[in-house]
């Protein structure tokens, strides 16, 4: 077994990285993994880091993180391999939501999670690409990127308490610009639009938004939802959290390899749990199918 590079981000879950690096390094010897550890410095560092610890022969390289933590070194992966399958990755889930592995399904506690770096088989699954940037989760677009920021101002919670929190205060004045968006080589509409998601993965901030979605099909799931009242918002918050949403009237549903989103009005714009830009005009974004091996 080669040895294995530990990408910690000590911020984290509320610097809930930081306070467990000693316990991830007691469950890593326990579990026999040979590794060295290092702690990001800052936002992207982990792209940097990833990337170094491909080029250098580690592996798995392992996001000790959140969403945005997985996100970085996705993108340092795929730099560091070209045209070739990235990988593989593991995780350790240390972040707030945690809503990636709920889709790989592999383990949330940190002994299970460091166990699997030995004993655990690579899986060969889609990327996601929005512009020049990777994604391994989802993108989104308008209010879920709003909820973001709103949960970034919340400091006495922890965990996905933060989001449904973020989502109510959120509702007060939601973003709901006109929108084109385009799918498919020629599906078109062009509306107010309350958000938007394009997904690799089924869940986001604890919210089942593509309930069906598939690692390794080859395409995105996404949704829209037409511009609502703040009353309206509220009743489809429930059916959002249970993922029965898809088939109600505000809700646009499918499948695609391509999507264009357009807009006069700048958008705000989240991947993989972290805020990308809040002045979007255009998303082009696109699946790499079969980019990335993960350990699971």
């Amino acid at each position: 077994m080669a040895r294995a590079k530990i990408i910690v981000n000590p911020y984290a879950g509320r610097w809930k990285g930081r306070r467990s690096v000693p316990a991830v390094e007691v469950a890593l010897k326990e579990a026999g993994v040979d590794f060295d550890l290092v702690c990001t410095a800052g936002p992207h560092h982990a792209i940097e880091l990833a990337r170094e610890a491909a080029l250098e022969g580690y592996r798995p390289v392992v996001a000790a993180g959140g969403d945005g933590t997985i996100g970085e070194v996705v993108n340092g992966l795929v730099q560091a391999a070209g045209d070739q399958v990235a990988g593989p990755m593991a995780i350790i889930p240390l972040g707030s939501a945690n809503d990636f592995i709920q889709t790989l399904g592999t383990p949330a506690d940190l002994k299970g999670a460091c166990q699997l770096l030995r004993t655990g088989q690579v899986r060969t699954i889609d990327v996601g690409r929005v512009n020049e940037r990777c994604f391994i989760n989802d993108v989104g677009v308008g209010f879920e990127p709003q909820v973001t920021l709103e949960s970034r101002k919340i400091k006495r919670l922890r965990g996905k308490l933060i989001y449904l929190v973020a989502v109510l205060r959120a509702v007060r004045d939601p973003v709901q610009a006109h929108m084109t968006i385009e799918w498919d080589g020629g599906r078109q509409v062009s509306k107010p639009i309350l958000m938007v998601s394009v997904a690799n993965g089924r869940c986001t901030g604890g919210f089942w938004l593509t309930p069906y979605a598939e690692l390794d099909d080859g395409e995105l799931d996404f949704i829209f939802a037409d511009a609502l009242s703040r009353l309206q918002i509220l009743r489809f918050l429930p059916e959002v959290m249970r993922g029965t949403h898809l088939d109600k009237d505000p809700v646009t549903y499918g499948r695609t390899r391509h999507i264009v989103i357009a807009s006069d009005d700048p958008l705000p714009v989240v991947v993989d749990g972290e805020i990308m830009t809040t002045e979007a005009h255009r998303l082009e974004i696109e699946v790499m199918p079969g980019r990335m091996q993960v350990l699971c």
